[in-house]
């Protein structure tokens, strides 16, 4: 006869579970030091936008149009774009190519819409303006997935090449170097009645659109088991190969995703503008490292989360917003990300090389 478990042996977690469990606690902690961080950084701008207004003037930093206008809107791109970088990170890859993507989605977009008419209905415009975009992105993703699993080339190496063939693309396809040509413009059901559609009077698409993303980014690292797949062979491929998970078609997939990510940003990009150029998306891919980075996700591998690149996105633009309500010169915006990129690896390494000790004493 079997002995009757104990309650300890009941409540007792597995060790996978255990793992689990730790990492939740660890990605927790994380993002409530990152939202003590926005609050800081809010309440100084705060502080000062209180004592810069005018008398009877709202507070120049704490005010919709500031807030959404002026940082929740330029930071959808980015937002949008670090999800899909730390799907990247967390595999233990990178992916430099994003800004390049972002404008070749953009110009393919702006390029197949001018032939549309200016007032051609939404039902006509809309599967055109959501399919090409998220189709260019999806394709170079899938290219770039492509080279580092069937070549087995660093993934630095292969988006550094395609960083630029990406580029070099968009400035050639296009006739011009601005689209629409002259003399048109893109369907009004897609930028003013659809991405610019007025509420309170804001724009906030991009910022419902970078919220959807999120949601599904969290959704798909927590919930699915695509999502613990690419947890597990960030945290040890070698093990996760031997486990009998596909590393390969892993990784083609989140690089496909990333590429997903760097298209929706370009839609949301030339739906807001109403117009690419092929200096879109220029720069963009340091500031969405970074923003990932500063989020959580480890570039050792194993670590991140959506939540987390929001965040650190937010932490960005709201040093970004500061430079300009400071009225500092615009230089510095590239010596502040440079350093968060810095301190937030270099806490990372430290907190690893602190876990690894605890570890080690235990045994």
């Amino acid at each position: 006869m079997n002995p009757m478990p104990t309650v300890a042996t009941i409540e007792k977690p597995s060790p996978a579970r255990a793992g689990m469990l730790t990492s939740i606690r660890r990605s927790l902690g994380q993002e409530l030091g990152l939202l003590l961080v926005v609050l800081l950084i809010g309440t100084v701008l705060g502080i000062h936008g209180w004592n810069e207004a005018a008398p009877g003037r709202p507070n120049t930093f704490l005010n919709a149009d500031n807030l959404i206008d002026g940082i929740a809107t330029p930071m959808s791109y980015y937002a949008i774009m670090a999800v899909g970088l730390t799907l990247v990170i967390i595999t233990g890859g990178i992916d430099i190519s994003v800004g390049s993507v972002m404008a070749l989605s953009a110009l393919g977009t702006a390029a197949v819409l001018q032939r549309l008419p200016a007032d051609a209905p939404a039902i006509q415009v809309l599967p055109l303006a959501v399919c090409v975009p998220l189709g260019i992105g999806l394709l170079c993703g899938l290219i770039n997935g492509g080279l580092i699993v069937g070549l087995s080339l660093h993934p630095f190496i292969v988006t550094l090449g395609t960083m630029s063939i990406f580029r070099g693309l968009a400035n050639v396809l296009p006739a011009e170097k601005t689209l629409p040509a002259a003399g048109k413009r893109l369907p009004q059901a897609f930028t003013t009645d659809f991405m610019r559609i007025e509420v309170g009077g804001l724009q906030p698409m991009p910022l419902v659109i970078m919220l959807v993303c999120i949601v599904a980014g969290a959704f798909y690292l927590r919930m699915l088991v695509a999502g613990r797949e690419t947890y597990a062979i960030g945290g040890n491929e070698e093990a996760a190969r031997f486990s009998g998970l596909r590393v390969g078609w892993i990784k083609l997939r989140t690089y496909a995703l990333a590429g997903l990510c760097a298209g929706i940003a370009g839609m949301v990009s030339v739906g807001r503008f109403g117009t690419a150029s092929t200096s879109t998306g220029t720069g963009y891919e340091l500031t969405v490292i970074a923003a990932a980075v500063v989020g959580g996700a480890s570039l050792l591998g194993g670590r991140g989360t959506a939540l987390g690149a929001l965040l650190g996105t937010l932490v960005i633009a709201l040093i970004e917003n500061g430079i300009i309500i400071l009225r500092l010169a615009q230089e510095y915006r590239l010596v502040i990300i440079g350093l968060a990129i810095i301190v937030a690896v270099s806490l990372d390494r430290l907190g690893s090389h602190l876990r690894a000790r605890r570890a080690s004493a235990k045994h």
